[in-house]
C-alpha cells in the first residue's frame, strides 16, 4: 500500500532533512484554495472538471479531470462531477508539487549565483 503524504512528510522530518524544500503543508494549503468548475459535454455522458487556483481576481488552471459512463441510462450528473473532480484534484496536487519545486529550485539557484 502506498504511503500517504502525511507519512512521507513524517519520514522526512524524522530523518532531520531540513534543507529548503516544498512541504506537504504548503501543497495542502494551496489545494485548500483550489476551486472546481464542472461541465457536462452536451449530448454525451462526459463530465469535465477544471481545477483552478485563485490568483487575485483571476485563476490559474492547474488540471482537468473527466469522467463518463458507457450507457446514458447510468449517467448521474453528481457522480460525474464527483469523479471528474477527484481526477482533477489528483492531477492538480501533482502539478503543484512540480510548480512549487521548480519555483524553489529557481529561487535557490538565483540566491547561490548572487552569493558567488
Amino acid at each position: 500500500m502506498p504511503e500517504t503524504n502525511e507519512q512521507i512528510e513524517q519520514e522526512i522530518v524524522d530523518k532531520g532533512l531540513t534543507a529548503p524544500r516544498v512541504t506537504y503543508a504548503e501543497i495542502k494549503a494551496k489545494m485548500d484554495q483550489v476551486v472546481y468548475r464542472c461541465h457536462v459535454i452536451e449530448g454525451t455522458t462526459t463530465t469535465v472538471a477544471v481545477a483552478l487556483l485563485p490568483m487575485g481576481e483571476d485563476f490559474f488552471s492547474l488540471a482537468i479531470g473527466e469522467s463518463a459512463c458507457v450507457d446514458p441510462k447510468n449517467f448521474d450528473k453528481a457522480l460525474g462531477e464527483k469523479y471528474a473532480i477527484q481526477r482533477a484534484a489528483a492531477d492538480a496536487e501533482n502539478k503543484l508539487w512540480e510548480l512549487e519545486g521548480y519555483s524553489l529550485k529557481k529561487a535557490l539557484t538565483e540566491n547561490n549565483s548572487k552569493e558567488a
